[in-house]
């Protein structure tokens, strides 16, 4: 989901001449994955003939154009599996200071490690922690955080199967400090 809100990002600063540096924390994904599904959403040829190697010669010349355009696009993507807030927070500023980012995507929130604290918090209580030191990151740098984040079961079991606020898995306090 998040590779094609940051998809159209990029569509969108085609459009108005603007290319703002964007970093793409992708806890879940490789950066192969999220290129493979890039080049998928732009080239429109089918992700899954993309991943197995399944595609002709028409389609690998249009790869290959779609790669060239790509190569223009000014995007960052640290695919560390197990990274930390402070993590975040140094690669975001070098990413500031070295290529002026402008928008940071974190595919998923719940999955950020916090640092060292031992046990003494809950899972909410650091996901409230995670929340808050991504969004003085933001004021921070002057910059846009996109983070997605998981939703909890609850939805499901209700008849309307809206996603409200308090959906948003291990995230008691996550309403009171939005960063989205």
């Amino acid at each position: 989901m998040l590779v094609n809100i940051f998809y159209h990002n990029q569509q969108n600063s085609k459009v108005s001449n603007i290319t703002p540096s964007v970093g793409f924390f992708s806890l879940e994904m490789s950066s192969q994955q999220i290129s493979t599904r890039i080049l998928s959403i732009e080239s429109e040829i089918n992700s899954s003939a993309l991943f197995n190697g399944k595609i002709d010669e028409q389609d690998v010349d249009k790869l290959k154009t779609v790669q060239d355009e790509i190569q223009k696009w000014n995007f960052f993507i640290d695919d560390a599996p197990a990274i930390s807030i402070s993590a975040i927070r140094s690669r975001a500023r070098r990413l500031k200071r070295t290529h002026n980012l402008a928008i940071l995507f974190i595919d998923y929130l719940q999955l950020i490690k916090i640092d060292n604290r031992g046990s003494q918090y809950n899972r909410v209580q650091e996901i409230s922690e995670i929340t808050q030191s991504l969004k003085a990151l933001a004021k921070e740098l002057n910059i846009s955080i996109i983070a997605l984040s998981q939703l909890s079961r609850a939805v499901e079991q209700r008849s309307d199967k809206k996603p409200i606020l308090s959906d948003l898995r291990e995230s008691g306090q996550l309403n009171r400090t939005p960063i989205l």
